[in-house]
């Protein structure tokens, strides 16, 4: 696809799923991401249209971009910088780490041979613990996701999330309460679709028991 040819796309996407579409602003490196003015005519269009954009993004400029474009979300956000948090906050774009991905990566990667993609990566990893608490102190909304096999590990994400200093209760959240709401879903309210996971123990106060369920509930249907 050219560049061209991604307003099109993007519109495409967002008209054939939930309203949402996934552009890819950058991807290595060593590579130069979706330049600042076509990625604000993404944005433009497909809100224009009703829809959101989430954002891959990795790298410093391709982090840049996604925020000034006005991106709903930033997936990834590694090398975020700092100074951007406050416009986040402003515009309500989320910030999505996907820590749990980083994270398992980190031991094979410092075992690399030193090379310009490697150092970046690392020195990328070491500012997303603080990234992640600075965001949710500057009001960003910070959400749990995941885009790596296995499906399904957003528990994984959860505690991560702890790990990085999140309060327990926004950890937890960002899995489930914060995100519904972000998304425009219902939460425990009358009239909602009937989800809800219960626990023997409060996972606020033991994160490990987000690995273990009792009581799985999918639209008033208990599958566990």
């Amino acid at each position: 696809m050219s560049e061209a040819d991604l307003v099109r796309a993007a519109l495409e996407e967002s008209a054939a799923s939930s309203g949402w579409c996934k552009v890819v602003g950058d991807w290595r490196q060593d590579e130069p991401p979706v330049p600042l003015a076509l990625l604000t005519e993404v944005v433009t269009a497909v809100h224009a249209a009703g829809g959101k954009v989430a954002v891959h993004c990795q790298t410093a400029e391709g982090t840049r971009n996604a925020v000034l474009a006005g991106a709903d979300s930033l997936e990834h956000g590694m090398h975020l910088d700092p100074g951007l948090l406050d416009r986040m906050a402003a515009q309500g774009t989320a910030f999505v780490p996907t820590l749990a991905a980083f994270g398992r990566g980190v031991d094979a990667m410092r075992a690399r041979e030193p090379s310009v993609r490697r150092d970046l990566w690392l020195a990328g990893w070491e500012t997303m613990f603080g990234n992640v608490r600075a965001a949710h102190e500057a009001g960003v909304t910070v959400l749990a996701g995941t885009d790596s096999f296995p499906c399904g590990t957003v528990a994984s994400e959860s505690a991560w999330l702890a790990r990085a200093g999140l309060p327990a209760g926004a950890a937890l959240g960002a899995a489930s309460w914060t995100a519904r709401s972000w998304l425009g879903l219902p939460g425990l309210v009358d009239g909602a679709p009937a989800d809800l996971v219960a626990y023997d123990t409060d996972p606020t106060a033991d994160p490990a028991a987000l690995d273990h369920p009792r009581r799985i509930v999918l639209r008033g249907h208990v599958v566990r």
